[in-house]
Protein backbone atom coordinates (compact mmCIF):
# COMPACT_ATOMS: atom_id res chain seq x y z
CA UNK A 1 0.00 0.00 0.00
CA UNK A 2 1.48 3.08 -0.83
CA UNK A 3 1.66 5.83 1.45
CA UNK A 4 0.24 9.39 0.78
CA UNK A 5 1.61 11.57 -1.79
CA UNK A 6 2.00 15.41 -0.85
CA UNK A 7 1.10 18.26 -3.17
CA UNK A 8 2.97 21.32 -4.17
CA UNK A 9 2.36 23.91 -6.91
CA UNK A 10 4.32 26.50 -7.83
CA UNK A 11 3.42 29.78 -8.88
CA UNK A 12 5.19 31.52 -11.33
CA UNK A 13 4.36 35.05 -10.11
CA UNK A 14 6.62 34.07 -6.92
CA UNK A 15 9.43 34.10 -8.45
CA UNK A 16 11.08 37.02 -10.78
CA UNK A 17 13.13 36.38 -14.15
CA UNK A 18 13.49 32.65 -15.22
CA UNK A 19 12.87 29.63 -13.40
CA UNK A 20 15.33 27.01 -13.29
CA UNK A 21 14.56 23.46 -13.43
CA UNK A 22 16.79 20.66 -13.05
CA UNK A 23 15.59 17.08 -14.29
CA UNK A 24 18.11 14.51 -12.72
CA UNK A 25 18.29 11.11 -13.83
CA UNK A 26 19.00 8.00 -15.09
CA UNK A 27 18.88 7.16 -19.09
CA UNK A 28 15.18 7.69 -19.20
CA UNK A 29 15.70 11.29 -18.09
CA UNK A 30 18.54 11.49 -21.10
CA UNK A 31 16.26 10.26 -23.55
CA UNK A 32 18.13 7.40 -24.28
CA UNK A 33 16.97 5.31 -27.54
CA UNK A 34 14.77 8.59 -28.49
CA UNK A 35 15.35 9.89 -31.75
CA UNK A 36 16.21 13.83 -31.38
CA UNK A 37 16.50 13.29 -27.68
CA UNK A 38 17.29 16.90 -27.69
CA UNK A 39 13.79 17.98 -28.76
CA UNK A 40 12.20 14.39 -27.72
CA UNK A 41 13.32 13.27 -24.31
CA UNK A 42 11.17 14.43 -21.38
CA UNK A 43 12.85 17.79 -20.15
CA UNK A 44 13.04 18.58 -23.68
CA UNK A 45 9.04 18.61 -23.75
CA UNK A 46 8.42 19.71 -20.22
CA UNK A 47 10.54 23.25 -21.06
CA UNK A 48 8.33 22.96 -24.04
CA UNK A 49 4.93 22.73 -21.77
CA UNK A 50 6.18 25.33 -19.54
CA UNK A 51 7.14 28.08 -21.76
CA UNK A 52 9.48 31.17 -22.29
CA UNK A 53 10.16 31.68 -18.30
CA UNK A 54 11.18 28.46 -17.38
CA UNK A 55 14.64 26.59 -18.32
CA UNK A 56 14.67 23.41 -18.01
CA UNK A 57 18.17 21.12 -18.35
CA UNK A 58 18.76 17.50 -18.64
CA UNK A 59 21.63 16.15 -16.26
CA UNK A 60 20.43 12.45 -16.91
CA UNK A 61 23.08 9.92 -17.13
CA UNK A 62 22.83 6.63 -18.83
CA UNK A 63 23.53 3.48 -16.37
CA UNK A 64 23.25 6.04 -12.99
CA UNK A 65 21.93 4.40 -9.80
CA UNK A 66 20.91 6.28 -7.16
CA UNK A 67 22.81 3.51 -4.55
CA UNK A 68 26.61 5.41 -3.29
CA UNK A 69 27.29 1.60 -3.44
CA UNK A 70 25.94 0.77 -7.14
CA UNK A 71 27.69 -0.01 -10.10
CA UNK A 72 27.06 3.28 -11.60
CA UNK A 73 26.62 5.75 -8.99
CA UNK A 74 25.21 9.39 -9.51
CA UNK A 75 27.12 10.54 -7.17
CA UNK A 76 30.74 10.50 -8.67
CA UNK A 77 28.80 11.78 -12.06
CA UNK A 78 29.93 15.14 -13.25
CA UNK A 79 26.09 15.81 -14.11
CA UNK A 80 25.45 15.94 -10.27
CA UNK A 81 27.78 18.78 -9.84
CA UNK A 82 26.57 20.38 -12.79
CA UNK A 83 22.95 20.29 -11.26
CA UNK A 84 23.98 22.07 -8.10
CA UNK A 85 26.05 24.61 -10.07
CA UNK A 86 23.13 25.44 -11.96
CA UNK A 87 21.45 26.75 -8.75
CA UNK A 88 17.57 25.24 -10.19
CA UNK A 89 14.45 26.43 -8.18
CA UNK A 90 13.02 23.11 -8.82
CA UNK A 91 14.67 19.58 -8.78
CA UNK A 92 13.26 16.44 -10.39
CA UNK A 93 14.19 13.75 -8.82
CA UNK A 94 14.11 10.07 -10.86
CA UNK A 95 16.67 7.34 -10.04
CA UNK A 96 16.14 3.82 -9.05
CA UNK A 97 15.60 1.61 -12.23
CA UNK A 98 19.31 0.98 -12.28
CA UNK A 99 19.05 0.41 -8.57
CA UNK A 100 17.00 -2.78 -9.34
CA UNK A 101 19.79 -5.17 -11.35
CA UNK A 102 20.66 -7.86 -8.99
CA UNK A 103 24.20 -5.93 -8.16
CA UNK A 104 22.80 -3.11 -7.12
CA UNK A 105 19.66 -4.38 -4.84
CA UNK A 106 21.96 -6.35 -2.73
CA UNK A 107 22.59 -2.97 -1.19
CA UNK A 108 18.87 -1.79 -1.04
CA UNK A 109 18.95 -1.08 2.52
CA UNK A 110 21.23 1.78 2.16
CA UNK A 111 18.54 3.27 -0.36
CA UNK A 112 16.42 5.58 1.56
CA UNK A 113 19.28 6.71 3.43
CA UNK A 114 21.08 7.67 0.39
CA UNK A 115 18.18 9.16 -1.38
CA UNK A 116 17.52 11.19 1.84
CA UNK A 117 21.09 12.62 1.54
CA UNK A 118 20.81 13.42 -2.28
CA UNK A 119 17.72 15.22 -1.38
CA UNK A 120 19.22 17.12 1.35
CA UNK A 121 22.40 18.37 -0.93
CA UNK A 122 20.01 19.53 -3.24
CA UNK A 123 17.88 21.66 -0.39
CA UNK A 124 21.04 22.90 0.84
CA UNK A 125 21.76 24.58 -2.38
CA UNK A 126 21.10 28.91 -2.40
CA UNK A 127 19.03 28.55 -4.77
CA UNK A 128 16.60 26.70 -2.40
CA UNK A 129 14.98 24.46 -5.05
CA UNK A 130 11.47 23.10 -4.02
CA UNK A 131 12.06 19.05 -5.56
CA UNK A 132 9.98 16.76 -6.21
CA UNK A 133 10.62 12.91 -6.56
CA UNK A 134 9.49 10.32 -8.72
CA UNK A 135 8.15 6.68 -9.08
CA UNK A 136 9.95 5.36 -11.83
CA UNK A 137 8.63 4.25 -15.16
CA UNK A 138 7.70 0.23 -15.33
CA UNK A 139 9.91 -2.26 -16.92
CA UNK A 140 8.26 -4.10 -19.23
CA UNK A 141 11.23 -6.65 -19.24
CA UNK A 142 14.16 -8.10 -17.08
CA UNK A 143 16.17 -6.44 -20.04
CA UNK A 144 20.41 -5.90 -18.53
CA UNK A 145 18.64 -7.36 -14.88
CA UNK A 146 16.48 -4.46 -14.46
CA UNK A 147 13.31 -6.05 -12.44
CA UNK A 148 9.93 -4.67 -12.45
CA UNK A 149 8.94 -7.41 -9.69
CA UNK A 150 11.78 -4.69 -7.77
CA UNK A 151 10.60 -1.61 -9.42
CA UNK A 152 7.14 -2.44 -7.71
CA UNK A 153 6.34 -2.56 -4.64
CA UNK A 154 10.47 -2.87 -3.51
CA UNK A 155 11.33 0.82 -5.13
CA UNK A 156 8.46 2.42 -4.65
CA UNK A 157 7.83 1.43 -0.85
CA UNK A 158 11.25 2.79 0.02
CA UNK A 159 10.34 6.10 -2.07
CA UNK A 160 7.17 6.50 0.50
CA UNK A 161 9.59 6.44 2.83
CA UNK A 162 11.69 8.96 1.36
CA UNK A 163 9.08 11.50 1.06
CA UNK A 164 8.00 10.47 4.65
CA UNK A 165 11.20 11.31 5.90
CA UNK A 166 11.62 14.68 3.99
CA UNK A 167 8.35 15.84 2.98
CA UNK A 168 9.03 16.09 -0.86
CA UNK A 169 5.94 15.50 -3.23
CA UNK A 170 5.62 12.41 -5.32
CA UNK A 171 5.40 12.53 -8.85
CA UNK A 172 3.64 9.34 -9.97
CA UNK A 173 5.35 8.15 -13.19
CA UNK A 174 5.07 4.18 -12.74
CA UNK A 175 1.50 4.77 -13.08
CA UNK A 176 1.18 7.12 -15.50
CA UNK A 177 2.93 4.55 -17.93
CA UNK A 178 1.74 1.53 -16.20
CA UNK A 179 -0.82 0.42 -19.29
CA UNK A 180 1.20 2.31 -21.97
CA UNK A 181 3.91 -0.85 -22.93
CA UNK A 182 3.81 0.38 -26.48
CA UNK A 183 5.67 3.30 -25.74
CA UNK A 184 8.57 1.17 -24.49
CA UNK A 185 10.01 -0.27 -27.89
CA UNK A 186 13.07 -2.05 -25.95
CA UNK A 187 10.58 -2.65 -23.05
CA UNK A 188 12.56 -0.55 -20.83
CA UNK A 189 13.11 2.94 -22.24
CA UNK A 190 10.04 5.48 -23.18
CA UNK A 191 10.07 6.84 -27.04
CA UNK A 192 9.25 10.42 -27.23
CA UNK A 193 5.38 9.53 -26.43
CA UNK A 194 6.12 7.79 -23.79
CA UNK A 195 8.53 10.84 -22.86
CA UNK A 196 5.60 13.10 -23.55
CA UNK A 197 3.33 11.34 -21.21
CA UNK A 198 5.96 11.78 -18.59
CA UNK A 199 6.56 15.51 -19.22
CA UNK A 200 2.45 16.25 -18.60
CA UNK A 201 2.63 14.73 -15.80
CA UNK A 202 5.33 15.91 -14.51
CA UNK A 203 4.18 19.67 -15.79
CA UNK A 204 0.55 19.00 -14.16
CA UNK A 205 2.65 18.24 -10.99
CA UNK A 206 4.60 21.23 -10.75
CA UNK A 207 1.66 23.58 -11.94
CA UNK A 208 -1.59 22.32 -10.99
CA UNK A 209 -2.82 22.34 -14.56
CA UNK A 210 -3.74 20.04 -17.35
CA UNK A 211 -0.99 20.99 -20.09
CA UNK A 212 -2.39 22.63 -23.04
CA UNK A 213 -2.86 20.68 -26.42
CA UNK A 214 0.77 19.80 -28.20
CA UNK A 215 2.99 22.64 -29.57
CA UNK A 216 5.03 22.47 -32.29
CA UNK A 217 7.40 25.10 -30.71
CA UNK A 218 11.11 24.55 -29.93
CA UNK A 219 11.68 23.12 -26.02
CA UNK A 220 11.42 26.70 -23.84
CA UNK A 221 14.38 25.15 -22.09
CA UNK A 222 18.19 24.43 -22.85
CA UNK A 223 19.78 20.90 -23.67
CA UNK A 224 22.11 20.02 -20.73
CA UNK A 225 25.89 19.61 -21.72
CA UNK A 226 25.52 15.82 -20.15
CA UNK A 227 26.25 13.45 -23.10
CA UNK A 228 26.75 9.55 -22.85
CA UNK A 229 28.67 7.66 -25.68
CA UNK A 230 27.70 4.09 -25.34
CA UNK A 231 23.88 2.69 -23.56
CA UNK A 232 24.44 0.43 -19.94
CA UNK A 233 20.66 0.91 -19.62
Amino acid sequence: MRGPVPSLVIREADYTGTIRVACVGNSITYGEKIPNREKQSYPAQLGRLLGERWEVRNFGVTGATLLKKGDTPYWRENAFHLAQRFQPHVVILMLGTNDTKPQNWRHAAAFVDDYVEMIRIFARLESRPLIWICYPVPAFSGRSGIRDSVINPEVLAKIDQVSAKTGRPIIDLYEALSDRPEFFPDRIHPNAAGARVMAETIYTALTGRAPAAPSNREPGGHRSDVTQSHSRL
